[in-house]
């Protein structure tokens, strides 16, 4: 069961208007040993989505996209990395349809089901058929459970369930403190999985 974390910068918060303009995600094994770091831009088909709210977040222009593949590309690409760090391109038949190929992967992220939606609108725009785990976990979800089982024992917990506090609590943090990168993001969601994770298995019930 692959984990597959995700993270993706769109030009706003709606999707059909608003579309990825950029993927960042890091491939981890079920043991959460990391098997390749992927990032790409994406050019919006929709430039008039573009938002100046979204631009303060990320930090990217339509400038900085112009030599950015489109969402039709870059889907199909993305498959191909991670069938490639998987070692599954032996055999496989080439088609848009690699879902008996993929359908273990469970994506991840920080509130993941928003960057979900966004892709697998823009699978159903593409006519694609959707490839992953229907399986998702989300660190905010995650993250929820494991900070109130510390707190009800008397430890400290973050104060949001934010991707910057819970790296904060575990020591981590961004190297870009004023723009958000995908892949950035996705490396660091990554490691609060790997703390958390590490942390749970500490955990012991009282007889």
């Amino acid at each position: 069961m692959p984990y597959l974390v995700l993270d993706l910068e769109m030009t706003g918060g709606e999707p059909g208007w608003n579309e990825i303009i950029q993927v960042g995600a890091v491939l981890c094994d079920d043991n959460w040993n990391e098997l390749g770091q992927y990032l790409t831009n994406v050019y919006p088909e929709n430039e008039e989505a573009f938002s100046e709210y979204s631009a303060r977040i990320h930090g990217l222009t339509l400038s900085d996209l112009d030599d950015a593949p489109m969402i039709y590309d870059v889907i199909p690409a993305f498959e191909e990395w991670i069938l490639e760090k998987l070692g599954r391109l032996r055999g496989r038949t080439q088609t848009l349809d690699n879902s008996q190929y993929l359908r273990d992967v469970v994506i991840c992220g920080q509130s993941v089901i928003n960057d979900i939606n966004f892709l697998r609108f823009a699978y159903r725009e593409e006519k694609i058929k959707w490839p992953y785990s229907n399986k998702l976990l989300d660190m905010h979800t995650l993250g929820y459970f494991v900070f109130e089982v510390l707190k009800a024992n008397g430890q400290a917990v973050p104060k949001s369930l934010s991707l910057k506090a819970i790296a904060g609590y575990f020591g981590l943090s961004r190297e870009d403190a004023e723009f958000h990168n995908a892949l950035e993001d996705a490396v660091l969601t990554t490691e609060c999985f790997k703390k958390v994770f590490a942390l749970a298995k500490t955990f012991k019930l009282n007889p």
